[in-house]
């Protein structure tokens, strides 16, 4: 642990100032990329982030939005320095890459990065990352869950300028523009990463112009350094030891029947955290693989997630964690490995750190989410002869945590994406949606319930259109934690207009017909604690919600209902009854169909 205080060479007011301000600042670039875009997937479904970054491509900081993308911005940056040294560098350059294998997440996913300078002095960078509809390959919306090779999955963009000294790339433009099946889409979201960038470049300036340079940079160098101290404090009261778990993929998209093992052991040592994933599953035909930094993002993010939420989220916090991956294994595979549906395998990633340090610090830690979201990427033709797509985004719940319930129908942890309106669906492509509601009973028992999952059906208006569906937690339950139950499972299905219908796993490519009617159920959370300790007017309110159904209030949590009234006297025989038949709870996690360990 570090003994000096660097933050001692900045007054403490200003460098509060100065934090806020660079809060504000990746606050103002986020909202600024999701009011601008074009996109349904980000002005609606949030699937973007933005930071600041420093010199050398270290995080300054980053707006509330991804945590997929906290630890693969730094990274972009980074190659972009390697392609364009900082001395080639001038005003007015904008940079823009997307390849996996050279700092990029997956093929849609186009960061693009702002040099900041102080005279002729890089100091940094804006960065915006944004999730497109489509950058090309075998699938619309970019995102095959059939792939075999990246280039299956769209056009690769190595670190490329996209502006020099403010005049645009007209190469790079018209490249673009035809390979991909929605430019105009393209370049309007573009435009709104290029807005967000620049927000980011105006705000440090800025701060340069008010504060000074000399200023600025001690305050970047004294936040970092704070936030590791802090987050060495946190780690520090975990005690010592190595702490294992693991979780499953449902699948590569590809093998359909083989699960993929994500194994995780944490050691703490003191104040420093190690994170291997030795023992993993080697890296998979299918696009479920993901690159060493969406892997070592996942792992940031739960160590963010059990030292303290108002530690500066910058370089330093990442600073005592070490993440080892092996590499050729699906969570670092080698090229051409496809990649696109990476961000599946990033939650249960999280879920897998998340139960290492379940064992290691329980009181810290909540109980799964639903394991992922439900996505699906609609194309088609409109009647006009123009191509159309669209990505709907459907959440399950959260875990349940110590003294609170999960939190129904949210994305949460490293993706942290926002459920699609209904009416931006039915607006503009030939989709209604028939159903949009709780699904009862999905959300874990426990003292503290967890959240529910979502009835979602839509009926198609207009044939044919294609689509590419990937979510997750199909065929494994989310663990319920310190006595809670798992939560449901996810489930999807076609409903066809002659009447059959078609269960679907968690990665396909189909088509669907005019009256065709899909239909997703999402998964609810864990649940958190003992549910036969759960205060029984909460299990009453959440009958009367259509939360929890009558049946499950009673053999779940051994609350007797009738007539809509609790029978206090009923309640507590059957909980005694329950309690006894039961024994004590001497596991820590109900993983549902395969037991509790």
């Amino acid at each position: 642990m570090p003994d000096t205080k660097p933050e001692a060479e900045i007054d403490a007011i200003t460098l509060e100032i100065l934090r806020n301000r660079i809060d504000a600042i990746t606050e103002e670039m986020q909202l600024t990329l999701l009011r601008s875009a074009v996109s349904v997937i980000l002005k609606e479904g949030e699937d973007c982030s933005s930071g600041l970054f420093d010199a050398a491509g270290d995080l300054i900081g980053q707006a509330c939005a991804n945590p997929l993308h906290l630890g693969v911005m730094g990274p972009a940056v980074k190659a972009i320095l390697e392609r364009f040294p900082a001395g080639d560098m001038q005003p007015g350059d904008v940079y823009l890459l997307n390849d996996p294998y050279t700092g990029g997440t997956h093929l849609p996913d186009l960061i693009m990065a702002a040099p900041v300078f102080a005279g002729d002095r890089l100091i940094a960078f804006g960065v915006a990352l944004a999730h497109h509809e489509d950058v090309g390959g075998k699938a619309q919306g970019s995102m095959p869950a059939d792939a075999t090779e990246i280039f299956q999955e769209g056009l690769i963009i190595p670190p490329t300028r996209l502006y020099e000294a403010g005049r645009s790339n007209r190469t790079l433009f018209d490249l673009l523009e035809r390979n991909v099946r929605l430019p105009g889409v393209l370049f309007g979201d573009l435009d709104a990463e290029l807005a967000c960038a620049k927000i980011g470049t105006r705000g440090i300036d800025r701060m340069v112009a008010e504060f000074g340079v000399d200023t600025v940079l001690t305050a970047i160098a004294a936040l970092s350094d704070l936030a590791e101290r802090r987050t060495r404090q946190k780690l520090a009261d975990i005690p010592d030891g190595r702490y294992g778990f693991r979780d499953l993929v449902d699948s590569d998209g590809i093998d359909i029947g083989t699960r993929l093992e994500i194994a995780c052991t944490v050691t703490i040592a003191g104040s420093d955290v190690t994170v291997d994933f030795e023992g993993s599953s080697p890296q998979a035909p299918g696009p479920a693989n993901i690159g060493y930094w969406g892997t070592a993002s996942a792992a940031y993010y739960v160590v963010r997630a059990v030292t303290d939420p108002d530690i500066p989220s910058n370089q330093g916090a990442m600073r005592p964690v070490t993440v080892r991956v092996p590499e050729g294994s699906f969570l670092n595979p080698r090229h051409p490995a496809p990649v696109c549906i990476r961000a599946h395998t990033g939650k249960r990633i999280a879920d897998a750190v998340l139960g290492a340090f379940a064992k290691a610090a329980p009181d810290r830690v909540a109980a799964p989410g639903s394991g992922s979201l439900s996505v699906c990427s609609f194309g088609g033709v409109d009647e006009d002869g123009t191509p159309f797509g669209a990505t709907d985004l459907v959440a399950g719940g959260t875990g349940g945590r110590p003294g609170k319930d999960g939190i129904d129908l949210l994305d949460t942890d490293v993706t942290n994406c926002q459920n699609v309106p209904v009416e931006a669906l039915e607006a503009h492509y030939p989709l209604r949606v028939l159903t949009t509601r709780y699904r009862t009973d999905s959300g874990g028992a426990g003292a503290f319930r967890g959240g529910l999952g979502l009835e979602r059906a839509y009926q198609i208006t207009r044939g044919p259109v294609r689509c590419c569906f990937r979510s997750e937690r199909h065929d494994t339950d989310p663990w319920g934690l310190a006595g809670g139950t798992a939560g449901a499972r996810y489930a999807s299905r076609i409903k066809r207009a002659d009447g059959s219908v078609e269960a679907l796993p968690s990665k396909a490519i189909f088509e669907l017909r005019t009256g065709d009617v899909l239909e997703f159920l999402t998964g609810g959370g864990g649940g958190y604690g003992d549910p036969l300790t759960r205060d029984p007017d909460l299990v009453l309110n959440d009958v009367r919600q259509g939360k929890v159904s009558v049946a499950a209030a009673n053999e779940a949590y051994g609350v007797v209902i009738e007539n809509g009234a609790i029978e206090a006297d009923a309640t507590a025989a059957l909980r005694k009854t329950l309690t006894q038949a039961r024994g004590p709870i001497t596991w820590t996690f109900d993983l549902g169909e395969a037991g509790v360990i």
